[in-house]
């Protein structure tokens, strides 16, 4: 018989139960958001024209504080589930070569679509789910509960050389001030940039 590693709930040979597999696949799926709100919040905000959305902020806001940056930041993360990543990788598929460093939301996404394999195969399971607990912990004494969840501002309104429209969608934070289109690649940050965002939006979506 197994038992979770996390609880001890009868599992049927697998290291995590289903509550906490569930769990992990959730905290995989927020750690990316919730970091780059940490980013946000160890920075001073700027206040300007790129606020012309109106948003309360996702919880309380620390000052600069460099000791918590140095613990609780979007590299630690990434490293800290880029050697688990490694590691799951080593005992999948010892004849591969190791990962090369990847971003905290490619890592999570890699983590989690390996998750099925982890829980069913994976002796260090309970180990890995209790360290991404504990990220999420950190953070969230950083940035409150819940979860900071992006806002839609509207969408691209970026021309390429032949003037066609982008029209991806752009979404923000609370509280970031650059905006970086994930199609296109142009950056909202400039006064100028958030008002034609804003001009331009279809009149519904105004």
């Amino acid at each position: 018989m197994t038992v979770c590693e996390l609880c001890g709930e009868e599992t049927r040979s697998r290291y995590l139960c289903e509550r906490h597999t569930v769990q992990l696949a959730k905290r995989l799926d927020d750690l990316p958001t919730l970091y780059a709100e940490v980013g946000e919040c160890l920075v001073p905000r700027r206040s300007g024209p790129a606020e012309f959305v109106s948003t309360a902020p996702a919880g309380p806001r620390s000052p600069l504080d460099e000791d918590v940056l140095d613990t609780v930041n979007m590299a630690r993360a990434a490293e800290v589930l880029q050697l688990w990543r490694v590691d799951v990788q080593r005992e999948r598929w010892p004849q591969h070569t190791p990962p090369p460093p990847a971003a905290l939301d490619a890592n999570c996404r890699w983590l989690a679509m390996e998750l099925e394999w982890i829980v069913d195969h994976y002796p260090g399971a309970g180990d890995m789910a209790r360290e991404v607990g504990e990220l999420e912990a950190q953070a969230r004494t950083i940035v409150g509960d819940p979860a900071p969840r992006p806002q839609r501002l509207g969408t691209c309104v970026a021309a390429d050389s032949d003037g066609v429209i982008c029209g991806a969608v752009i979404s923000r934070l609370p509280g970031q001030s650059r905006v970086t289109c994930r199609w296109c690649g142009y950056s909202y940050e400039s006064e100028q940039d958030w008002l034609l965002l804003l001009h331009f939006q279809p009149r519904e979506a105004a």
